[in-house]
Parts: structure tokens; C-alpha cells; sequence
């Protein structure tokens, strides 16, 4: 194998080695895919400042996210069906962030549980982000999950009341486990990987939900439930009641307007990150990294503001950084790696990640990331 150097060569490996149904469930948006395609083009638009002779000795890539310690101003983002992408994804991906110094967040639809993680990582601190269910039991209870495992921080998911329609999505098939139509099947049967990996593991269902439901004790099951569950009369004063039952740090996914940000303020929230969902909700809407220096200005003196969306290097970070973001979010490139290389994959997605952040900011003429504002951009290239 030749070496890797980017995140779109783990893409492209990635794209080999898993499952069609798995890989365009992460790597596709909704509708046209428009959010999606723009997430990531708007950051090629903004264009750096370029310093010579500064003094680049000493650089740090460290700082905090809600007062925890990071090596850079990166976490894992919260994502569905991770453990599809490789056996035990989540446990994996966790695993690789503790050993990097960064945040993990375990999505609710998640394949490996809470419990799994936790295990996992030897009780290591991680972020749980929780989906708003109709069942307000079973989210009461998942909270008190969440707490016996240590996490954290408790991510809150505002865009997801309803699912954005994903052609891709419809097309496949898609359904964990995988439905075993002939086109599946097929396509399965040319990632022996993959499928030695699923064979060695039991972790193949939604873990935090199967066995945990009454009357969800399998996949079949489940899909009723589901489609059933999320809740399109999520509202602030659910944000109100889950915060009170959590008593600790709450992060607010999903803020695009600077309304909903006032709000996000006033919710008492520790931080909001803006975020489109990855361009899989409202196809259309703005970008994660056009709509956020316009929330910076409104509440950054407020509240921390955190961005997703897009990120596929450090410069993207570092450009987020410059726009008012206190930490970032990477989805799509740590399953990139994940798929194509299991743990050793997103520990490479980190390394180049940080990599291309400590260089950009050394020839930028910055040593810390506290120094890092809109001086180190070309003016006329960033939204404002």
C-alpha cells in the first residue's frame, strides 16, 4: 500500500473495502446533495495569509472544548450505524481518540452501546449524544446510562424531528444488518474484510436501543419503533427537562440561524455547534462554515461555538478556527479511515488532520491556537 497522506485517499479506501449500502449511507446528503457538495467546497473559497520570518518554534495545536483539555480544537463527531462501517466501529474510533487526546461522541444510533464504549476504553471520559425519542422513558433512562458510563458531555440533537429524505439510502436498501438482496449480497461478497470483521463480532444491531425497548428485541422490531420515535414535537422546553435531568455539560447540535442561536444562549447550554447535519436534513441550506461567523458575532461572547460540516483537512479547521469556531467537529474523515483501516484508519485521519493544522498555522505566522483570528485570512475570501 502506497502511503497515505490524505483524507480522500482513506475516502477511496474506504469506498473499496465497505459494503455500497454502508459507504453511501455515510458518504451522501439529502435531496441533490447540494448542503452536502458545499459543506465541503466553501472552504476551499477561503484563501490563508502567508507569513514569513515569524519565529515558529514552540507551536501548540492544544486548547480546550467546554473547559476539557484537547490536543487540538478537533472531536469525534456523533455518528449513525459507525459499527457497520468496520466490526466494533465505535469502540475502535473511541479507542483512537483517547490515545490522540480528543473528544469521541457516540451517537444514540449507535451499533456498539453505551456500555461497549465504555468498556472499550477503560471507563475513558466520551461525549453521548442523544436523539429525542416520543418515548420519554426510555430517553430518561438512557440518560442515567450515559451517566454510569462517565461521559462527559451530553449532545443534543435540535435537526433531526424528521429524516431528511437520502436517495441513496432508498436505493440500497439500507438496513443493519444489511437486507440480503442478490445486488447486496454481490457487493458484500467482494469485501471479504468487512465481512470476516461482522463474522467475529456480535455487535451487529442498534446497542443502545435493542434489548433495551420494551418489545424491540431484534432488527424487525426495531425499524417499527423507530420509524415511530423521533419526535417532530422536539421543542426548548425539552432541551429544559433533559438538561435538568443531565445536571452536567450540555452541547446543542444543529443551530444554522442566529435566532435559534439567541435561543441555544438562553437555553443555558455550555455550547452550540452550527451544523447542517452534514448536508443530510434540508438540502439547500447554508453551508456549516457560511452560516457561522454571522452566530459568532450574534453569541460568542456568550456562549462556546463550535462548528461540523465539511472539514476534510487542517486547514479546514484552522479556517474555522480564524472564523470564531472554539473547537470542530470531523464525521465523514474519521470514517473514512475507520472503514479503511479499522483503529490504525482514524488514527491516521487525526495525524493528518493535525499534521496539515500545525503546518498551516506555522506558515500563517501563528505558534497557538489562542492567537488564531480573521487577521490570518485573505480579506474579501471568508463569509462575513
Amino acid at each position: 500500500m502506497s502511503v497515505i497522506t490524505t483524507i480522500e485517499e482513506l475516502r477511496l479506501l474506504a469506498k473499496k473495502r465497505v459494503p455500497r449500502m454502508f459507504y453511501d449511507y455515510a458518504d451522501s446528503g439529502s435531496w441533490t446533495e447540494s448542503t452536502y457538495r458545499a459543506n465541503e467546497s466553501d472552504f476551499q473559497k477561503i484563501k490563508l495569509r502567508q507569513r514569513v520570518a515569524v519565529n515558529m518554534e514552540g507551536r501548540s495545536t492544544a486548547t480546550t472544548m467546554i473547559g476539557q483539555k484537547v490536543a487540538m480544537p478537533v472531536a469525534i463527531a456523533p455518528t449513525g450505524l459507525t459499527g457497520m462501517q468496520h466490526a466494533d466501529g465505535e469502540i475502535l474510533a473511541a479507542r483512537a481518540a483517547k490515545k490522540f487526546g480528543v473528544p469521541f461522541t457516540l451517537s444514540t444510533m449507535s451499533i456498539c452501546s453505551i456500555e461497549d464504549v465504555s468498556k472499550g476504553t477503560d471507563g475513558h471520559p466520551f461525549w453521548f449524544q442523544l436523539y429525542v425519542m416520543r418515548d420519554r422513558d426510555f430517553i430518561e433512562r438512557l440518560i442515567e446510562r450515559a451517566r454510569a458510563a462517565n461521559c462527559s458531555a451530553l449532545v443534543i440533537t435540535l435537526d433531526l424531528q424528521i429524516l431528511g429524505q437520502r436517495h441513496k439510502d432508498l436505493k440500497n436498501g439500507l438496513s443493519a444488518p444489511p437486507k440480503l438482496t442478490i445486488p447486496n449480497i454481490l457487493n458484500i461478497a467482494t469485501k471479504p474484510r468487512w465481512a470476516l470483521g461482522m463474522l467475529g463480532t456480535s455487535r451487529r444491531e442498534f446497542g443502545n436501543i435493542v434489548g433495551h425497548v420494551k418489545g424491540v428485541e431484534n432488527m424487525g422490531s426495531l425499524s417499527a419503533w423507530t420509524a415511530q420515535q423521533f419526535d417532530p414535537r422536539l421543542n426548548w422546553g425539552d432541551v429544559e427537562w433533559i438538561k435538568k435531568r443531565w445536571g452536567g455539560k450540555i452541547i446543542l447540535k444543529g443551530i444554522q440561524d442566529v435566532e435559534d442561536a439567541r435561543l441555544a444562549v438562553e437555553s443555558g447550554a455550555d455550547a452550540m455547534i452550527v451544523s447542517n447535519h452534514g448536508g443530510r436534513q434540508l438540502d439547500g441550506a447554508q453551508s456549516s462554515i457560511e452560516a457561522l461567523p454571522a452566530i459568532v458575532d450574534a453569541v460568542g461572547k456568550q456562549i462556546e461555538v463550535h462548528m461540523d460540516g465539511g472539514i476534510r483537512s487542517g486547514q479546514d479547521v484552522l479556517k474555522a478556527r480564524a472564523l470564531g469556531a472554539h473547537g470542530t467537529y470531523i464525521g465523514r474523515a474519521f470514517l473514512y479511515g475507520l472503514g479503511a483501516m479499522g483503529q490504525p484508519g482514524v488514527e491516521k485521519a487525526l495525524q493528518i488532520i493535525h499534521n496539515e493544522l500545525d503546518l498551516t498555522m506555522a506558515f500563517c505566522g501563528r505558534t497557538q491556537m489562542d492567537t488564531v483570528d480573521k487577521s490570518i485570512l485573505l480579506p474579501g475570501t471568508f463569509p462575513q
